[in-house]
């Protein structure tokens, strides 16, 4: 456990973090369970958390008005170095102890501001997410969107890799891998391993991460994030799936990254490592982040109909045809590395078709049918991943799904058939999604119109992402040579 040394486990629940919205009562709250520092976290463009602290007794009601300066230049995707003062913002809201930290720890949230304008700044994906909601709010057409990604993960057990001029190697290992089962183990017992594609759900001791799933959750409810499952996932090698219950934009992107926060610890405590890389392991499942999305006016799911298909509105057919048509430019924010593309390949088991289904997983786009419920109608976006900039991911399938509302884009037809094992004529029609990194950045560059709807992204925004993913990512790629390549062509 990493909550803290002396909480016990059945502690936990009890450890949940009070309301807060005031600086004066975050001093209090911290005083109040003895924590010692204060941790300032804040998210870069790409969507990684970065940090610093200061002792508890620095943090005053002031800092919340007046903010604290860092160096912008160094934060990736942020300032040039001739402009490199910012100020972090905290939001008294996120206030919770530090679930991870040994030296009792509050942890703060924060906005980005510019020290001379006192204005946001643009490229602060959580204020993108905050303009977000209030375009939303602002079109009339609801007053809240609600999220539930479904963030999958992989836990290992050993991770080697290295790139340099003369070599590229990765070497994966996995307790429950099904290449371990033949071993030579000496006396240790290599049976009950996972084997491909059959991880889902067996119990112990197939299923050998129950408890440290739980040691995740139990953690995540410490640091106010509600859960709702967890559970072993579809491949071997420990692949995992722990569901948050659904949150508006930017709360849910902060708990997001509190979950990633949260499981990369817990699992380094126990001499474990995760990753949330799309494709990690060859010819096994990938992870994805099914995205499930709603939207509500004066406590009303506006999705929901009860004689529509699938029991959802016109609205929710016409924020799907916003999704679909747009998926190609939304990937590059939405899926957006390179890795994304080895897992959303047609014929196997991601989701690449861009069509809607109730019930069908095999589609992109799939409504959701286990409850009747007006308030349980979503629809669920299945082509993201969870190495995208939640803020940002968010944000653009809000925006190109407001984009189908107010054009009322036809999604046409639903695809209520098993779209992997349809005809080859059939599949010719169904348009699927791009085949790299490099195409969605291209399709990203000629379709952005709907993102700057509400100026909720910038230009500025726009180019900066694409410049940074082909410089630091696809053309880094590009140029080496795969090791497979090797074995295809060394003796040609």
């Amino acid at each position: 456990m990493l909550i803290n040394e002396k909480t016990k486990i059945q502690d936990v629940a009890s450890a949940e973090p009070q309301k807060i919205s005031k600086p004066a009562e975050v001093i209090a709250y911290a005083r109040k369970l003895g924590l010692k520092i204060v941790d300032f976290k804040f998210v870069d463009l790409p969507g990684t958390w970065q940090h610093f602290s200061i002792p508890l007794q620095e943090l005053e009601e002031s800092l919340f008005e007046e903010g604290i300066g860092f160096d912008g230049s160094s934060i990736r995707g942020f300032q040039a170095i001739n402009e490199s003062d910012m100020l972090l913002m905290p939001d008294p809201t996120s206030a919770v102890m530090d679930p991870v930290c040994q030296v009792p720890t509050l942890s703060l949230v924060c906005s980005v501001l510019d020290p001379l304008t006192r204005q946001a700044y643009s490229r602060d994906p959580r204020y993108i997410g905050a303009k977000a909601e209030a375009y939303l709010l602002k079109t009339g057409i609801a007053d809240i969107s609600y999220w539930g990604p479904e963030a999958e993960f992989f836990i290992f057990d050993n991770i080697r890799f290295d790139q340099n001029q003369y070599s590229g190697y990765y070497f994966i290992d996995s307790e429950e891998g099904i290449w371990n089962s033949g071993l030579d183990g000496g006396n240790k017992n290599l049976g009950y391993k996972i084997r491909n594609k059959e991880g889902y759900f067996p119990v112990a001791p197939a299923d050998a991460l129950q408890d440290l799933r739980s040691e995740m959750v139990l953690n995540l409810i410490a640091a106010g994030v509600r859960v709702e499952v967890h559970h072993h996932e579809v491949a071997t090698a420990g692949q995992t799936e722990i569901d948050m219950h659904y949150g508006p934009l930017v709360k849910m992107a902060d708990s997001l990254l509190m979950y990633k926060y949260v499981v990369k610890n817990v699992a380094k405590a126990h001499g474990k490592t995760v990753t949330f890389m799309p494709k990690p392991v060859f010819s096994d499942n990938g992870s994805g982040m099914h995205v499930h999305q709603s939207l509500w006016k004066k406590g009303v799911n506006q999705f929901f109909d009860k004689a529509g298909y699938g029991l959802t509105s016109e609205m929710a057919r016409y924020y799907i045809g916003g999704l679909l048509r747009h998926s190609p430019a939304l990937l590059a924010i939405c899926a957006p590395t390179t890795n994304s593309y080895r897992r959303l390949v047609p014929g196997f088991e991601a989701p690449v078709n861009l069509v809607y289904s109730q019930r069908n997983r095999s589609a992109g786009v799939r409504i959701p049918m286990y409850s009747t419920s007006p308030a349980s109608k979503r629809l669920e976006y299945r082509c993201p991943d969870a190495t995208c900039n939640p803020y940002l991911a968010f944000s653009a399938m809000l925006l190109a799904g407001l984009d189908g509302i107010q054009n009322k884009i036809d999604p046409g037809e639903p695809a209520d058939f098993n779209l992997y094992e349809t005809d080859a004529e059939t599949a010719k029609k169904i348009k699927t999604v791009p085949g790299s990194l490099s195409e969605t950045l291209d399709a990203l560059e000629a379709d952005h119109e709907f993102l700057l709807a509400g100026d909720v992204f910038t230009k500025d925004v726009i180019e900066t992402w694409i410049d940074y993913k082909r410089t630091h990512e696809v053309d880094p790629v590009r140029l080496r040579p795969h090791p497979y390549e090797f074995c295809l062509y060394y003796d040609v």
